[in-house]
C-alpha cells in the first residue's frame, strides 16, 4: 500500500503513523488504527490516503458513517484512480447496510482504478450469487445454468452467501 502512493506519498511523522495504522488495522484493532491515522492526518492535511482512512475507520470503529463518507468522498476528489479510496468508501456503505451504493461504488472503482483485483474480490463477496453446483464447470457452462435455475426455483433467490 505504502508504495502505491504515488505523488501523495506520505513523509516523516505521516508515513510513520501510517504504517502503524495499517499495522493495527491488520490485527483488527481499529480504535488504534484510527488514533494513528487522525495523527498522520494532522500532519499531512491534503492526502487523500489518509482523508479515506480517517473516513472508513470512523465509520467502522465509531459509526460515524456520514462523516466518514465525507472524508472518503473528498479523498476521491483529489485521486480518483486508486482502488484503496474505492474499496474503503464501499467498506463504509457495506457496514452501514447500504451494499447497493457499495456495489456501485466498487464498479466504479473498477473502472477508474484499471480492473484491480482487490476491487474484483470486494465485488465477488458482496455479490449475492450462489457458487456453481458443478464447479469443475464454468459458471457459464449449460448444466451449471440448468441446474441453477432449477435451484433458484425450488430454494429461492439467494441472499447473501458472502
Amino acid at each position: 500500500m505504502l508504495d502505491e502512493m504515488g505523488p501523495h506519498s506520505p513523509t516523516g511523522v505521516g508515513l510513520a503513523e501510517f504504517a502503524e495504522c495499517l499495522r493495527h488495522l491488520h490485527d483488527e484493532h481499529k480504535g488504534i488504527a484510527l488514533a494513528h491515522i487522525r495523527r498522520a492526518l494532522k500532519a499531512e492535511p491534503g492526502n487523500p490516503f489518509y482523508l479515506s482512512y480517517v473516513g472508513m475507520l470512523s465509520a467502522v470503529a465509531e459509526k460515524r458513517y456520514l462523516a466518514g463518507e465525507k472524508l472518503c468522498r473528498q479523498a476521491l476528489e483529489i485521486k480518483w484512480n486508486h482502488p484503496q479510496l474505492y474499496l474503503n468508501l464501499a467498506e463504509i456503505y457495506h457496514q452501514a447496510g447500504r451494499d447497493g451504493e457499495a456495489m456501485a461504488t466498487l464498479r466504479r472503482g473498477f473502472i477508474s482504478a484499471g480492473r484491480d483485483v482487490r476491487i474484483r474480490m470486494a465485488l465477488e463477496k458482496l455479490d449475492a450469487r450462489r457458487p456453481p453446483i458443478l464447479s469443475s464447470l464454468g459458471r457459464g457452462h449449460l448444466l451449471n445454468r440448468l441446474l441453477g435455475r432449477l435451484r433458484h426455483r425450488m430454494i429461492g433467490p439467494a441472499v447473501n452467501c458472502g
